[in-house]
């Protein structure tokens, strides 16, 4: 299987990262050929520009979006591994969305409604968070964060999402829940594929 990574956190030194190199080892000792897109060392452009629109409209897409959207058509699984900031995806992996999950590429306008271009694909989840998983239960982030990542981004383009999973109080557990939460990033990775 074909799998993009999608990441999105800055620091080499977060959990994020060791979420990241956990999955990428989990998927290639299965013998899953597996690509790395961290956005932060890509310097990747979020912002979705003027540029961009008339580049489309004209029937062309900039570079840096036809590299990233040859890797999506590439892959089989897309996963994305990224912090939660202000109950969303950060900017870097919004912009990200916004550009190369585009009109044309991602979805199109059909007879019946909208078609899901991204059909046959499979899409995972990990997001790292800082609050605690009552203070989200209770305010209803997870369900809102799931709506709009694995229904509004996922499932509108096609994509099956397989899982979203939520790792809580990151900055403030022990390294014993940190391996803990590792072990379960491999269980997710060994259920998924």
């Amino acid at each position: 299987m074909k799998h993009v990574i999608v990441y999105a956190h800055p620091n080499t030194e977060s959990f994020n990262h060791a979420i990241l190199e956990t999955v990428k080892s989990e998927l290639e000792e299965k013998g899953h050929e597996v690509r790395v897109r961290d956005l932060y060392e890509l310097n990747f452009n979020p912002v979705l520009g003027a540029s961009d629109f008339i580049s489309f409209s004209q029937g062309n897409t900039p570079e840096d979006i036809k590299e990233e959207q040859e890797h999506i058509s590439w892959a089989d699984s897309i996963t994305f591994i990224y912090p939660v900031w202000w109950a969303g995806l950060p900017a870097i992996l919004k912009g990200y969305v916004d550009r190369v999950f585009s009109h044309g590429f991602a979805y199109a306008d059909g007879e019946n409604g909208i078609e899901k271009l991204l059909s046959g694909k499979k899409g995972l989840l990990l997001s790292t968070m800082g609050n605690t998983k009552e203070a989200y239960t209770a305010g209803g982030m997870f369900e809102a964060m799931k709506k709009t990542a694995d229904v509004g981004i996922f499932e509108f383009t096609g994509i099956e999402t397989i899982e979203h999973t939520f790792y809580t109080s990151v900055p403030s557990v022990d390294d014993n829940v940190r391996k803990q939460y590792l072990e379960e990033v491999k269980e997710v990775v060994n259920r998924a594929f």
